[in-house]
């Protein structure tokens, strides 16, 4: 009939290329980091592109205006961007004719199921994109690193044995936990000393024993390379990769390429390594989660406790939170019950923490170190009061060791500006007669003829304000000597 309508018939070839026969509709996440394009986009897969273009491989597609779709034969604006299949479909729920990849990139399948759902539970946490959490979890691209073959993977290595862990109430229960394939989730308050890297090591040793994977991460590149050592000491080379900043582009894509091929199953790294796709994983820890270092600077801006939680709630896997001391949020997973303390006994603390004196306590002439040659003047130790006075041991004109006090310049409160205060003595020593050494308290005077040292008056309000001990000694320069008045103009160092 003339002037009637006919339906015109889907086209199958886009410039002169025949669709795919079977699952012809790509669904692809464009690189594009805005909010309201934060959904996946149908393409049609050419046919010569159909054995390369797999779920998880990097393609580029035609976006713009018109979104890259074609209409009445002609493509509508549009440039080339980056992207990832995320599945292959057999249809496509818009009506109209789609826009064909143009290219694939690599046919490395990057992106993984797994890698996907932890990005979209990020993005929804911390209200960002999936495309700016995708450009923080997959590094740029390396050919040469791809063309290079990963390693075969090494058999799991024997259970080790408890070693340190022993020094805490559950440590080898915990360790156990891991070697069995268990996933126990602790807050590890750790005992001063330089053993918390080899307990993570050995935590991380337990978990692949049992045939799973592992994934330790530290603030820094110094404590990255600590657990590094512990872990090549107690496993040997070629059982986990270093993912660190310090590593270039292609290494690093080369080590990442190897995690997620599953040739290596233990990963140790910095802030970026929380997202390191590690086969069958089993263990997640985090080291110092109080560190700042550990919160991404760029949007969305995650955490990387927060992202190791939600890798232990996805892939129920054991979590591990270890540190110094324990922050607000480990402490909220153990009073929730979500986590369980690992922490040593009371003996334990008190024989692995430093001992400290008690303020007061005065330097023996034996004990104390001697002046350095050419250094009048020899720091001593802190007295531990409020204000921060320093104790120094000075050396008078004749040879004899004097105690000087020197405290704060008047006008400045206790505490405030440290470093660039004025120090002087406070207490001028008046000598007398040689081998005479009396000790006298603060403010008392002496008397004329007396023989032996004693300090002058404190002056106008008395002696100061953090004198804590008992009147200091002095000890008396020969015959000849009037005064030992010495003066304090080095800084004093703190420790």
């Amino acid at each position: 009939m003339r002037g009637a309508k006919v339906p015109r018939a889907k086209p199958r070839t886009w410039r002169g290329a025949a669709l795919a026969g079977e699952l012809p509709v790509a669904r692809v996440l464009v690189d594009k980091g805005v909010l309201h394009l934060d959904r996946y986009f149908d393409y049609a897969v050419p046919e010569e592109l159909d054995a390369e273009a797999q779920p998880g491989v990097r393609v580029r597609v035609r976006f713009g205006a018109g979104r890259g779709r074609v209409r009445e034969g002609r493509r509508e604006g549009g440039g080339l961007i980056g992207g990832f299949i995320v599945e292959r479909r057999a249809e496509s729920d818009y009506s109209g004719p789609l826009a064909a990849l143009a290219q694939v990139v690599s046919p490395e399948p990057v992106l993984s199921e797994e890698l996907l759902g932890l990005a979209r539970a990020v993005a929804d946490r911390y209200a960002g994109s999936l495309a700016d959490v995708l450009q923080l979890a997959v590094p740029p691209r390396s050919a040469r690193a791809e063309r290079r073959a990963s390693p075969d993977p090494l058999p799991p290595p024997p259970a080790p044995e408890p070693g340190s862990w022993t020094r805490y109430e559950q440590g080898a229960a915990f360790l156990g936990s891991l070697a069995a394939g268990a996933a126990p989730r602790a807050v590890w308050n750790a005992l001063p000393g330089p053993l918390w890297s080899e307990e993570l090591a050995r935590a991380v040793a337990a978990t692949l024993a049992s045939g799973r994977g592992a994934l330790v991460v530290v603030p820094d590149g110094r404590a990255a390379a600590r657990v590094d050592a512990a872990l090549t000491a107690l496993l040997g080379e070629g059982r986990h990769v270093l993912l660190t900043a310090d590593a270039g582009p292609e290494k690093r894509y080369g080590q990442w390429l190897a995690v997620r091929r599953g040739s290596v199953r233990a990963v140790v790294g910095t802030r970026a390594a929380m997202f390191a796709p590690v086969r069958d994983l089993g263990l997640v820890a985090v080291w110092d989660d109080g560190d700042g270092s550990h919160s991404e600077q760029h949007a969305p801006q995650p955490h990387a406790r927060d992202v190791l939680l939600l890798r232990a709630t996805l892939d129920k896997c054991a979590f591990l939170l270890g540190g110094w001391s324990c922050t607000v949020e480990g402490a909220q997973l153990v009073e929730s019950g979500w986590a369980r303390p690992l922490v040593a006994g009371r003996e334990q603390v008190r024989g692995a923490a430093p001992s400290s004196a008690r303020s007061g306590t005065t330097i023996s002439r034996a004990t104390r170190p001697p002046a350095p040659p050419g250094c009048p003047r020899w720091p001593g130790r802190r007295s531990g009061r409020g204000c921060g006075t320093v104790r120094c041991w000075c050396r008078c004109p004749a040879g004899a060791m004097c105690r000087a006090w020197p405290v704060r310049s008047a006008g400045r409160p206790p505490g405030a500006g440290t470093a660039r205060a004025r120090w002087r003595p406070r207490t001028p020593v008046r000598c007398g007669a040689a081998g005479a050494g009396a000790r006298r308290g603060p403010g008392t005077a002496r008397s004329a003829g007396a023989s032996g040292c004693g300090p002058r008056s404190w002056g106008r309000g008395g002696p100061p304000r953090n004198w804590g001990g008992p009147s200091p000694p002095y000890r008396c320069a020969p015959r000849g000597v009037s005064t030992c008045w010495t003066r304090c103009r080095a800084r004093p160092r703190w420790w």
